[in-house]
């Protein structure tokens, strides 16, 4: 058993590649092999939002605090609340983050393939954020 207390763990930026605004991410859970499964707490500021990524085995968004979007390639623009779960299937284009204005912050939880559990790609354009 490995408890990692609260308040033990500095909060780190969000990098720009990755996203747009400001983010705080805490990484409460991150192992290594054998195990695949890791998560973070990510807070997004109003506006803010990550750029379009997949997951190779998906991923698992739990929305705890605010009001959030969400929209995968294709899509409709989709508003999340506290208490929502939302699932990208492995390979799903997609992006997250705040509304214009309201902050948001969700649990999310991606399982790792041959060591790597997202690929990032370009950034969400101001028009397709704003099209929800």
């Amino acid at each position: 058993m490995d408890i990692t207390r609260a308040g033990t763990q500095p909060s780190a930026k969000g990098p720009a590649n990755w996203f747009a605004g400001t983010v705080r991410i805490d990484t409460p859970f991150q192992r290594g092999d054998p195990a695949r499964v890791g998560g973070a707490t990510v807070t997004f500021e109003p506006g803010a939002r990550t750029a379009w990524h997949t997951h190779p085995l998906g991923q698992t968004l739990i929305v705890t605090a605010g009001l959030g979007r969400a929209q995968r390639e294709g899509g409709a623009v989709e508003e999340l609340r506290p208490g929502d779960t939302v699932w990208f299937a492995p390979g799903e284009k997609h992006w997250h983050g705040a509304s214009p204005d309201t902050a948001m912050t969700h649990i999310a939880i991606a399982e790792a393939l041959d060591g790597k559990a997202v690929d990032w790609m370009e950034q969400v354009s101001d028009e397709q954020y704003r099209s929800g």
